[in-house]
């Protein structure tokens, strides 16, 4: 199986309360709050390097980890620094992944012209003059692929890392079916 590399996951949860995200933008130097721009306060972490979006309603999305770890570390992090200037959170929020991407190389050239042609249509994008990848939809698992003529290829819409091997796994043999891996 050719190694894959989750490049960035974004999950969300809820700290279960109103935050008061002018506080916290006066507490937390490293923070980034201009609500005429956009209505969520941004904090980056350096380790893991992310981005945690904080919204008044105590919705939080953190994106930009590489791992389920490093979400459920960015995530706590910024818990314990709000926590620390007074605002109630909700003990142990509830993560959701919403999105994962992944990269992986078949280690071989692509010939996107005859793959268009030879696996079903109707789950096929390929417009070479608007995008040089071809784009391929998958119903199980539910993500979107994208392939590229060097062989290597892109996973979109997964919500768990098993979608992704699934996704690699189904796409290597529709290939090798079709006689379109050399």
């Amino acid at each position: 199986m050719t190694k894959i590399r989750i490049e960035n996951i974004v999950a969300s949860t809820s700290f279960g309360n109103e935050l008061d995200l002018e506080a916290i933008a006066l507490a937390l130097v490293e923070a980034k709050y201009d609500p005429e721009h956009f209505p969520g306060l941004i904090y980056r972490l350096k380790e893991p390097k992310t981005a945690t979006l904080l919204f008044r309603s105590g919705k939080v999305i953190c994106t930009g980890a590489k791992s389920l770890k490093q979400v459920r570390l960015a995530i706590s992090t910024v818990a314990e620094k709000i926590k620390k200037i007074g605002t109630k959170i909700e003990k142990d929020p509830e993560i959701e992944i919403q999105n994962i991407v992944a990269t992986f190389d078949l280690e071989t050239q692509l010939n996107l012209n005859e793959i268009a042609i030879s696996l079903r249509m109707e789950k096929i994008e390929y417009e070479p003059e608007q995008f040089p990848g071809l784009v391929y939809r998958l119903d199980d698992p539910k993500v979107v692929l994208l392939l590229f003529g060097s062989g290597k290829l892109v996973c979109t819409g997964a919500r768990k890392p098993e979608d992704v091997e699934r996704a690699v796994e189904k796409i290597t043999e529709e290939l090798g079916i079709a006689g379109l891996l050399r």
